[in-house]
């Protein structure tokens, strides 16, 4: 244990004694009639706390499975022990009910929960195996499962239990519950999209996680915690959104584990009587940790932050004080600012603690009040057309109850301005739009001439109307949806799924926007997203890109939404925010798979958006604008993460484009993904032209004024009065850049499947090879011939020769040999590589199970997953060090290699890192990671060199090896040197007389 990390005895008290329990949510049973319910009627349940109810638990969830593949199991009130982990699949949702929440009981010194590093009693899983296959823990794709209003209580002698496992994704929560972990390890292993009013009471930890399976952000609002040993949560890249939440007699209040980064934004909560940091913070010297505190207010808290390689201290000026503002990491001022890793904070003491910040989740109507909307005539077959019922209830009722059902309509639904809507799962309750509804076609609609050609009427229509919602909130309405699916269908060209435009005090929470992703049929079973290819819809009569915006809030509109996915590849985009200045908050919202656009912001001020993720797919997605900010002022984004998945084989130049817009707030900025192609900048502001290049943002600030220029400063590395220049341009993307004897320069243009040449004697560009094959990166073997790795069409890697002075029908596969020391050998590996599972040692350092041989015999580059998105092949030569780029860590590392081509002895180098590594003769380490970050051999930064678009490899090339080339994005750059690049040809350093 770390010396600024310890545990606290704590007697064994009650958690009633210390802290009030929860009330009931459901204080009466929700009717249902596709739920399952368990009771003794159908199950063999006691419920009293000593017979063991895992059994009749599991059946009932298997129950709601097999019905539908998805589901509700509702709990009555009464304590069920469970003996046994208890497995929730993928798309059920357990539910508490009666004037007390149930709770699930471990008995003291249950067999198998005393030892091990945890044991859990409910299991949040993927899809239940069939034909006796393997239980797998949730995965990216398990959605819509949660468990609400059921309380956890650990017996005495269980050191090892875990209330829950909950590594799931989107549309899965856990709420409403209270952990008396008691003796136990933690009451959560492994969060996933959201918790949502829970209290953590005793045990070693509250929570213990690490990134969420898609590695997504992740929301907890509106908890306590109290009473930990060790800490109130652990974790490493959690993405933790944390708002309003107690932190009361634990040692630590957050702990992140050694050598590892947490994107961290706490606000608007409370630190109370913490002995020792009340955060722990790791990797400091790093861009990765993004450590952000809001309005926090400490009562006794002597330590605010301590850092672990450091030792530093952020100290409590006074007994009770707060903290108005804290950061840590890459901070940058303005546009224009140089990034910096700083710690900065303005902390104020207080005479007296405030009241607590009251949550803007506004309460549920009395549940008696609530119409069952079946009971009042809506039949929820999909079939039946319930426009006429809805509308008649919404007329009558405030609050309407939306049992599982997909309730078909076929106009809008105009809500009151007070109408509530409550369901229970967003995937079995819907309102749904058939595909061809008439209202929603616009102008054209049915009637569109019958005698086009085939292929045009087989098209779905482009949008040739006014925009219709699908359910509409009106103008500065309180009004409530919770629980719901929307579904415009993919052949609606004006439809809106909804258009909100109720007031600041309303709210949205748990809805889900359907098309594509997620997408389940009645049965259960996946509706297709793509056709074969993955180049269209699976639909071949639905097109992408179709239809207005899903959530499209405006005219005033405001209010609170949370816990939203909105993936339709129909929607023009996920979500609109237009012409508004009432105050919104977005927390936990997913937004991902449109064509143009996924968030879209224009004339809108006063929003908080917090844990807002975007991903781009290969298919819909390869020219997806994630946000787009327009005439937009006092907007604050906490733990934004954008997301390009491996399959993208196109660039696209930002991730948010702004313009005309002031005071802007970026508090945790990731920008990641597997992908050789992830955004070329993070951010653009049209109106400046300034470009923001950082991927890993702890606060930047956009405030409207005009940036600042850089000071221009003598380089030591340069030739005098150099710059970087363009060489050559007009390319999608190149990069794996290579350099023969002569200093001419090879790069690679891959998804356009060719590879250049230019010659810095004759100034020219050639055509090497252009074929089927999709080269990644390039070097030389010992005999001149020309290494390719290359893609293949499942993203694995294979790897070609070529004799550059013949033609492309010269392409051999290079064969697979054994591996082991070749005298006078040449071992050539890649020059970074990407690692998300901080498994990036052990995988630079692992002996190859096999090498590719070139033709000289000699030269080899041994076999690895990560050849397939390397950005370069360098030499690898023993008696040098080798340097390595880790993309996601944002380091540089150095190794000592072996004559078999192992690397060995890490040392970490530079907290810098990203695509590529080049060395000169006297040891000076360039590294391309946004700009050319230049390294003296003992590790200090000595230069940066600014490029004009992003830099993806380096090499040193020319005759007389001091021209460092440079492939961007769209170009070849260049700039002279003052040192020549120590290139590695022949397996040896290129000597004088070989020039």
């Amino acid at each position: 244990m770390s010396s600024i990390e310890h545990s606290q005895e704590q007697p064994r008290v009650s958690a009633d004694a210390f802290y009030k329990r929860g009330a009931s949510f459901y204080p009466q049973r929700l009717r249902d009639a596709k739920a399952i319910c368990l009771t003794s009627d159908d199950f063999p349940v006691g419920a009293d706390g000593v017979a063991d109810d895992a059994d009749a638990l599991q059946q009932a969830i298997n129950q709601a499975q097999e019905a539908s593949g998805f589901g509700i199991v509702l709990i009555p009130e009464g304590r069920y022990r469970l003996g046994t982990t208890v497995h929730v699949w993928a798309g059920i949702r357990l539910i508490g009910y009666g004037p007390k929440r149930p709770v699930f009981v471990l008995g003291e010194t249950t067999p198998g929960y005393q030892e091990g590093e945890g044991r859990y009693m409910v299991h949040f899983v993927s899809r239940r195996p069939t034909d006796g296959g393997a239980i797998r823990d949730a995965t990216p794709g398990t959605f819509y499962s949660a468990i609400s209003n059921v309380n956890f209580e650990i017996g005495e002698g269980n050191l090892a239990a875990i209330g829950i496992r909950s590594h799931f994704a989107q549309h899965c929560y856990i709420a409403h519950v209270d952990f008396d972990i008691g003796s136990g390890r933690a009451g959560i292993e492994e969060v996933g999209n959201e918790i949502d009013d829970c209290r953590f009471f005793g045990g070693d930890y509250g929570i213990i996680t690490t990134k969420p399976s898609p590695s997504w952000p992740f929301l907890m609002i509106d908890s306590v915690f109290e009473r930990q040993r060790t800490a109130a949560i652990r974790t490493e890249e959690g993405g933790l959104t944390l708002v309003r939440n107690h932190f009361k007699h634990v040692p630590s209040a957050i702990v992140v584990n050694p050598d590892r980064a947490e994107e961290l934004w706490l606000t608007d909560s409370r630190f109370e009587d913490i002995s020792g940091p009340a955060i722990v913070i790791s990797d400091e010297f790093n861009a990765r940790p993004q450590i952000n505190l809001d309005n926090v207010v400490c009562d006794r808290v002597p330590v605010l932050a301590a850092f672990r390689k450091s030792g530093k201290k952020i100290l409590g000026p006074s007994s009770i004080y707060q903290v108005k503002d804290f950061c840590h990491g890459q901070q940058l001022d303005d546009l224009g600012a140089t990034p910096e890793i700083r710690t900065t904070f303005e902390i104020v003491p207080l005479d007296v603690a405030p009241a607590p910040v009251p949550s803007d989740i506004p309460a549920l109507p009395a549940q008696e009040t609530w119409a069952d909307v079946t009971a009042l005539g809506a039949k929820g077959d999909g079939v039946t057309d319930d426009t006429e019922v809805l509308k008649a209830a919404i007329a009558n009722h405030r609050t309407l109850y939306l049992p599982t059902g997909r309730y078909r309509v076929t106009d809008s639904i105009v809500l009151k301005p007070d109408t509530v809507l409550v369901g229970l799962n967003p995937v079995a309750s819907q309102i749904v739009l058939l595909d061809n509804t008439p209202a929603f076609q616009g102008e054209a609609g049915s009637d569109a001439p019958k005698d086009l050609p085939r292929w045009v009427r087989a098209r779905p229509p482009l949008v040739s109307g006014a925009p219709k919602p699908l359910l509409e909130a009106p103008q500065g309405g309180s009004n409530i949806v919770t629980g719901i699916g929307l579904d415009t269908g993919g052949v609606n060209g004006c439809a809106v799924a909804a258009k909100w435009m109720a007031g600041a005090n309303s709210m949205m929470n748990d809805v889900r926007f359907f098309g594509g992703h997620g997408t389940l049929n009645a049965d259960g079973s996946r509706v297709p997203v793509y056709n074969d290819n993955r180049t269209a819809d699976g639909n071949p009569k639905r097109g992408w890109d179709s239809q207005y915006w899903s959530l499209w809030i405006t005219d005033g509109g405001g209010g609170t939404f949370k816990d939203i996915w909105t993936p339709s590849p129909y929607a023009q985009a996920g979500i609109y925010i237009s012409n508004t200045s009432t105050e919104g908050r977005i927390y936990a919202m997913s937004v991902e798979h449109h064509v143009r656009n996924e968030v879209q912001l224009r004339n809108a001020s006063n929003w908080r958006i917090y844990a807002l993720q975007l991903e781009e797919e290969s298919g819909e997605g390869p020219n997806a604008l994630p946000v787009e900010i327009v005439n937009c002022n006092n907007i604050t984004f906490a733990n934004l993460y954008l997301y390009r998945v491996i399959r993208v084989v196109s660039p696209y130049p930002y991730g948010v484009k702004i313009a005309s817009c002031h005071d802007l707030e970026f508090r945790g900025v990731h920008v990641y993904g597997p992908t050789k192609l992830s955004f070329d900048n993070t951010l653009y502001d049209m109106s400046s032209g300034a470009e923001v290049r950082s991927r890993e943002i702890a606060k930047l600030i956009v405030s409207g004024r005009a940036p600042k220029a850089r000071p221009i400063r003598p380089s030591p590395v340069l030739a005098p009065g150099a710059c970087v220049k363009k060489v050559v341009g007009g390319f999608e993307f190149v990069d794996g850049a290579a350099a023969d004897r002569a200093g001419n320069v090879y790069f690679v243009d891959g998804r356009r499947h060719r590879i250049y040449r230019w010659s810095p004697d004759l100034r020219t560009l050639s055509l090497v090879c252009d074929t089927p094959i999709a080269p990644l990166a390039l070097a030389f073997d010992q005999a001149g011939n020309l290494l390719i790795t290359a893609r293949t069409d499942d993203f694995t890697c294979t790897t070609f020769a070529l004799d550059t002075d013949g033609d492309a029908s010269g392409l051999r596969v290079l064969p697979l040999a054994p591996t082991g020391s070749r005298d006078g050998g040449m071992a050539i590996l890649p020059g970074h590589r990407w690692r998300d599972a901080h498994d990036f040692l052990a995988a630079a350092t692992q002996p190859s199970d096999g090498v590719y041989l070139s033709p000289d015999g000699m030269t080899f580059i041994p076999k690895s997953d990560d050849l397939r998105r390397a950005f370069s092949l360098r030499v690898a030569t023993p008696g040098q060090p080798f340097y390595l780029a880790d993309e996601f860590g944002q380091k540089t590392w150095s190794f000592e290699v072996g004559a078999d081509g192992t690397l060995s002895a890490p040392q970490l180098f530079a907290e810098e890192g990203e695509l590529d590594v080049a060395v000169d003769d006297e040891g000076n380490v360039y590294v391309a990671a946004g700009e050319i970050f230049v390294y003296s051999p003992a590790g200090e930064l000595i230069d940066t060199i600014a490029v004009p678009e992003r830099p993806a490899s380096l090499v040193f090339g020319g005759p007389d090896r001091k021209t460092l080339f440079i492939t961007a994005r769209s170009s070849l750059y260049s700039v002279r040197v003052q040192v020549p690049g120590r290139v590695q040809v022949l397996g040896r350093a290129l000597l004088p007389d070989d020039q």
